[in-house]
């Protein structure tokens, strides 16, 4: 019964949609520990920065599932996830929840006391950005700044410092993040005007928010590339992923327009899992080369 219910939240929070965020978590932790250690990551390191960033998604993306049930119940596009559907109780998400922040909370405490200082914002802002749709149409933007708390965690985590180079790294991340959210936004942007609630299609419209997500993600490519600039720890190899990069970015916008919205989940899931894939092994292998 227990894991049956588990396994229902696992799915109900997409767990394979850590993608997203992992790879650029550990992309955070191989640098920091470079620039800053001399070093690779001692392998204690590895093990909290995942249990830590298990605890932070899964509490992040429960929490917005049981605060969004009733957004959800009268969304026929979400009607069927597990809480409207009552495949879970909303008791059950709170108990995941909890044991979700308890996870990031010890893992924060087991590596350093920068990690502990940042927990408080991290876990702020893990909360804030579900109720950001009720009231401000930059909400894709505070979900951006929220899940680039991956790399800068995995470089804090390991330095326990913080430098211009994670800052770029940060933001990086929080606009391809709030580009791509923008463009998966879209599917809802009729029923968000409706229901009053706020995105930058529901606030702009389907074809000036294609727009803004080109424009957050020319910004996170020439954040990117600023870091093969700022650090000699990076070389050509990085560049030719960053490029990489950026094509698949530009080729996830080809595949949307205002008239045909049929390839979003496409250009949402597979494409974005699979560039900060390319990220981080670019970055891993420019490392050994």
């Amino acid at each position: 019964m227990v894991i049956r219910k588990l396994k229902i939240i696992l799915e109900m929070i997409k767990f394979e949609h850590t993608v997203f965020a992992l790879p650029f978590a550990f992309m955070g932790t191989i640098l920091g520990s470079l620039i800053i250690n001399d070093r690779f990551p001692l392998w204690t390191d590895w093990i909290w920065i995942i249990v830590a960033m298990f605890g932070a998604r899964s509490a992040a993306m429960s929490l917005n599932r049981l605060i969004d049930e009733k957004i959800d119940r009268h969304n026929p596009r979400t009607a069927d996830r597990a809480i409207p559907a009552g495949l879970v109780s909303k008791v059950e998400v709170l108990v995941f929840i909890v044991a979700s922040f308890a996870l990031l909370i010890v893992a924060a405490f087991q590596l350093n006391p920068l990690a502990v200082v940042f927990l408080p914002l991290a876990v702020f802002l893990l909360v804030f950005y579900s109720y950001t749709k009720r009231f401000t149409w930059a909400c894709h933007i505070v979900l951006g700044l929220t899940i680039g708390f991956a790399p800068l965690g995995g470089w804090i985590a390991v330095t326990g410092e913080i430098t211009w180079v994670v800052i770029v790294l940060y933001f990086a991340v929080a606009f391809w993040l709030a580009g791509f959210d923008t463009v998966y936004a879209t599917q809802d942007a009729d029923y968000d005007r409706e229901r009053g609630l706020y995105s930058i299609p529901s606030r702009f419209g389907v074809a000036k928010a294609l727009i803004i997500a080109r424009g957050f993600h020319v910004v996170s490519f020439c954040l990117f590339l600023a870091l093969f600039f700022m650090t000699n720890v990076l070389g050509w190899f990085y560049l030719v992923g960053v490029i990489i990069a950026g094509g698949m970015m530009i080729y996830q916008h080809a595949l949307v327009s205002k008239d045909d919205l049929s390839r979003v989940m496409f250009a949402f899931f597979p494409m974005n899992g699979t560039l900060s894939v390319v990220m981080f092994l670019f970055t891993l292998g420019d490392i050994f080369l």
